[in-house]
């Protein structure tokens, strides 16, 4: 059955998947929702966006996202608050960065209203899909790829822009143990590190696999150069708290600008937490840990909000971060889901009502 949402053209799903899903039990991105977005590039224009049934996609052996890899994503969450009113939340820092990572892989900027107002008839279409229950989401990945054909490398001529849900539980449980990287390097000065580039994550897997064998969950990224200063968290940028101050690396070509990490920033100094954003030293954080002034690490992204660090590896000695009964990992969190899901004002004017 046809029908149009904000001039955006639905065409829904005949059957429904709703009922087979046991909205208790969610693991993190592996059920999907009935419908997607679907967006084409071609002659040198995004044709109109339109909803279609959740499906499979075909494409030509030789389309340049299996040569070339240009592939950029975002990551974003909806939520219901206890009206079963509909939120986002900085929708539009998602939007402005989508096309960050597309002009860095020489892949054309998708147009506003085609990301806001097709991400806004999809989920009114799906928007029983959106869990309620406490610490549940409706996961959003919007991402764009090279469909256009041929093997010589250079850009692609055409495109895909889709945007498809999944319902989920807390992506993380518990702290996790991480290794301070040595040797490998997530990415480079002048290189893609602040683009949500899928090549990113792809190089980031070996490193971690050999982290996993040693005992630890996650790997520490640290300067392509030096290897003297910590950067990201795995796949999340990453806090360290030294006495009762949160510091943060600056972005930077290699550093993803993370949604969740400006929040934090910002969540943090409004509430009197001294804030620091600055290079930060891996001997910085052994020398407090060794001395007792270390108090805290964890990660920051879309996915789990914040990630607890219970410990870290550096060169062959392992160090455990102390047992806080009150830490800034959990009062913010707190403080950000809160907003994310309409139980607190918004002071920042960060969430977005999806009328």
């Amino acid at each position: 059955m046809n029908s149009i949402i904000n001039d955006i053209e639905i065409i829904k799903s005949e059957t429904t998947k709703i009922n087979d899903v046991d909205f208790n039990n969610l693991a993190f991105g592996s059920v999907f929702s009935d419908h997607m977005l679907e967006c084409n590039y071609k002659d040198e224009k995004w044709e109109a966006p339109k909803v279609v049934p959740y499906q499979s996609i075909s494409l030509d052996p030789s389309a340049k996202i299996f040569h070339y890899g240009q592939s950029v994503f975002e990551g974003m969450k909806a939520y219901k608050d206890a009206n079963e009113d509909v939120y986002l939340f900085r929708p539009l820092d998602n939007f402005k960065r989508l096309n960050i990572s597309a002009k860095r892989l020489a892949m054309p900027e998708l147009p506003e209203n085609y990301f806001m107002d097709g991400l806004k008839a999809l989920l009114e279409v799906d928007k029983d899909w959106i869990p309620k229950q406490d610490g549940s989401s409706l996961y959003i990945r919007p991402f764009i790829f090279a469909s256009g054909s041929g093997f010589h490398a250079s850009p692609a001529n055409e495109y895909k822009f889709l945007i498809c849900t999944a319902p989920s539980g807390s992506y993380f449980s518990g702290k996790v143990k991480v290794l301070i990287e040595q040797t490998y390097s997530r990415s480079a000065n002048g290189g893609v590190g602040y683009a949500k580039a899928g090549g990113n994550y792809a190089g980031q897997f070996y490193p971690t696999q050999l982290a996993v064998e040693k005992g630890y969950q996650q790997v520490i990224w640290t300067d392509d150069t030096s290897h003297e200063y910590i950067e990201e968290a795995g796949a999340m940028n990453i806090f360290v708290r030294i006495n009762d101050t949160l510091i943060t690396a600056p972005t930077s070509d290699r550093i993803l600008d993370g949604i969740t990490r400006k929040s934090i920033v910002e969540l943090a100094k409004a509430e009197g937490i001294n804030v620091e954003v600055r290079k930060l030293s891996v001997h910085e954080v052994v020398d407090a840990a060794k001395n007792g002034t270390l108090k805290e690490m964890f990660g920051a992204g879309t996915a789990a909000v914040i990630s607890p660090i219970s410990g870290f590896g550096y060169k062959d000695e392992d160090f455990e971060l102390p047992e806080l009964e009150d830490t800034f990992a959990s009062f913010l969190k707190k403080r950000i889901t809160d907003i994310q899901t309409n139980k607190v004002e918004d002071p920042f004017g960060w969430r977005y009502k999806v009328d």
